[in-house]
């Protein structure tokens, strides 16, 4: 009696020595005692033991009644179990007892050598394996150690690149059910920024992603030991470190090529599947590995995701409010050195590399370095001579899949499937479209920070910046020293000093160096004159030839004196 009036006074008079917790009877504290103890006096004889209790579905058997209907709950879903903080459902109470002590912070299990706390005893078990540096379980793949069977286990789907957890709504598959839950909440929006929306997989990216809009930074506590740099995440350090031992584990199974990360070996598949992909749009013909990439690329043609200011149209919501950015001018992310807003985390992450001149991605083969990994992407092709990516049409060969698509699509397609809202004229891109609305709504995104003059384009930035202030890097002929602002035209400069013309004309023996020269000679041949005078009708075959006509027409009107 006295022990159960405990139950109700919540009394708990008997104290385990060692992690101090409380019991309502000395009983329930020398079972535990035994768990500190590591003391396993009872033999499990379960092969003897009679399991009356069947389960219907999966023929499983149990010794109690009790167990086979908690068993019956993983079959038919039942949680009947309620969280009272978060109401998330359980089918056992005794997970969510467990669940509780996530609420409550309690951690009652303590680390003899470092004095960390932990709110499970499994959770201070596996803890406790950094210390004793034990990893017994070995990849017979990449001969990578883990602590437990079933972190080796997760990692081995890695490699056999098995996935048998689908996501219902963007068809993603991922190898364990942990990485689905987790990514089934970027499409509930649970953990969404209350600032620019966007939705994470759990509150820990939550959490970096606001220290980008505040400008706090984690500390970056692993230092790398062969060339001092600091990291924030330790998962972080471990990809670097592979940078300096060389080490590639991660095989395409396709052309044998290693890799020292499977972001980078996912990546690098695409590039094989790139023209055998089974999803293409029926307006562009641009292909698609998946059905999510396709359906996102769908909204640009459509009306979902259309900008109310410009009429533009984006591929996902995400998208759209960014852009809509550039309209009201919000820029909510603050660079903490010199106070310029940004409109994205990674716009602010790539702007202060300008301060720090930090430039993380580094050549193999010639040591340039990069502020961005796409930088160095581009960069490698310039070592490599093979072009796997041929055209069907004119045999001609890319480095990459994507060359090869705007190929086709300039060259050997007329379909032209984004029009301009304002003028109605139609592109063959979206680029193209999205420079010429430029022109109706006079945006000028591209802002010189030496002067006041502003670009509707980067390129154009970047050639002021070097014909102007001398900023930017010149593309030098060593023949004639003559500089040019864009690799293409010094590689055009030195065809001629070679006297390299590949282009020839089919009607006559001239010959060219480059393709537009060729097309534009190929209006001698043609009797098609497609620019016309809008004083007197006049038609020609090509634009500077119209406008010379136009001015002279003009003063010849009189027009020039009104």
């Amino acid at each position: 009696m006295k022990s159960h009036k405990r139950i109700h006074s919540g009394e708990k008079p008997f104290v385990c020595t060692v992690c101090e917790k409380r019991f309502t009877a000395k009983g329930s504290l020398n079972a535990h005692l035994k768990t500190h103890s590591g003391e396993k006096r009872f033999l499990c004889r379960h092969d003897d033991r009679p399991r009356p209790y069947l389960c219907t579905i999966c023929d499983k058997r149990f010794m109690k009644k009790k167990q086979l209907n908690s068993h019956k709950r993983i079959h038919s879903g039942d949680k009947p179990f309620v969280c009272t903080v978060c109401e998330k459902r359980f089918t056992a109470k005794g997970n969510l007892n467990a669940h509780l002590v996530a609420h409550s912070g309690e951690k009652r299990f303590l680390c003899t050598v470092c004095d960390k706390r932990f709110t499970t005893k499994s959770n201070l078990k596996f803890h406790k394996l950094i210390h004793s540096e034990e990893k017994p379980f070995i990849c017979t793949v990449c001969n990578r150690w883990f602590e437990t069977e079933k972190r080796l286990n997760d990692h081995k789907l890695i490699h056999s690149g098995e996935k048998l957890y689908s996501c219902t709504q963007c068809e993603k598959h991922f190898s364990n059910r942990v990485f689905l839950r987790q990514h089934m909440n970027v499409h509930s929006g649970r953990y969404k920024c209350a600032k620019c929306g966007k939705c994470y997989r759990n509150s820990f990216e939550l959490r970096i992603h606001g220290q980008s809009h505040s400008g706090e930074m984690p500390p970056r506590l692993h230092l790398c030991p062969v060339c001092g740099k600091r990291f924030a995440w330790k998962s972080s350090l471990n990809e670097h470190m592979q940078a300096h031992s060389g080490e590639k584990p991660f095989v395409c199974t396709v052309c044998d090529k290693r890799f020292a990360g499977t972001s980078q070996l996912k990546a690098h598949k695409q590039t094989h599947s790139a023209e055998t992909s089974s999803y293409a749009c029926t307006q562009c013909e641009k292909r698609f590995p998946n059905r999510r990439g396709l359906r996102t690329h769908m909204n640009l043609h459509s009306d979902k995701y259309k900008c109310t200011e410009c009429g533009m149209c984006c591929g996902s919501n995400q998208s759209l409010t960014i852009h809509r950015s550039t309209h009201s001018g919000e820029k909510p992310f603050e660079c903490g050195i010199c106070n310029k807003h940004l409109r994205r985390p990674s716009d602010l992450a790539m702007h202060k590399r300008m301060h720090s001149g930090e430039k993380p991605y580094k050549c193999h083969v010639c040591g340039k370095a990069f502020s961005m990994s796409g930088d160095l992407s581009k960069h490698m092709i310039v070592h490599t001579e093979d072009k796997p990516f041929k055209c069907s049409l004119c045999d001609k060969s890319f480095k990459q899949a994507s060359a090869l698509r705007s190929h086709k699509r300039h060259k050997h397609s007329n379909t032209r499937p984004y029009h301009c809202p304002y003028c109605g004229m139609l592109f063959k891109t979206n680029t193209l479209l999205k420079y010429h609305v430029r022109i109706h709504t006079s945006a000028k995104p591209y802002s010189c920070r030496h002067c006041s003059l502003c670009f509707r384009r980067l390129d154009q930035l970047k050639r002021h910046l070097l014909n102007s202030h001398d900023e930017g890097t010149w593309w030098t002929c060593h023949i004639c020293q003559q500089k040019f602002n864009e690799s293409h035209n010094l590689k055009v400069h030195i065809l001629r000093h070679e006297g390299v013309k590949p282009y020839v004309c089919n009607e006559c023996p001239w010959r060219f160096c480059t393709a537009a020269e060729l097309r534009l000679h190929m209006l001698v041949h043609s009797d098609i004159k497609q620019f016309c005078c809008s004083l007197c009708d006049k038609s020609f075959k090509n634009k500077s030839t119209v406008i010379m006509h136009f001015k002279g027409c003009f003063d010849k009107l009189g027009l020039g004196n009104m």
